[in-house]
């Protein structure tokens, strides 16, 4: 498995295990209205974004090397 392979699953497990916690925290926050909730969901939507950001600027940079 080549580096860009690996950042390609790494990243979209990281995105999709960031945007889990989000929704779960953030479906917490509006049944208990706790504000750690709320602080929870928006760092993990926040990290989502900068995982996509960083994952696009990973391929950018190594457009030139095959998965494989």
């Amino acid at each position: 498995m080549s580096l860009k392979a690996f950042h390609v699953v790494f990243i979209t497990a990281s995105v999709l295990m960031a945007l889990g916690v989000a929704a779960w925290s953030l479906v917490k926050y509006f049944d208990l209205g706790q504000m750690v909730d709320l602080l929870l969901g928006i760092g993990s939507a926040l990290s989502a974004i900068g995982l996509i950001v960083y994952g696009r600027y990973v391929l950018k940079k190594l457009k030139n090397i095959s998965y494989l």
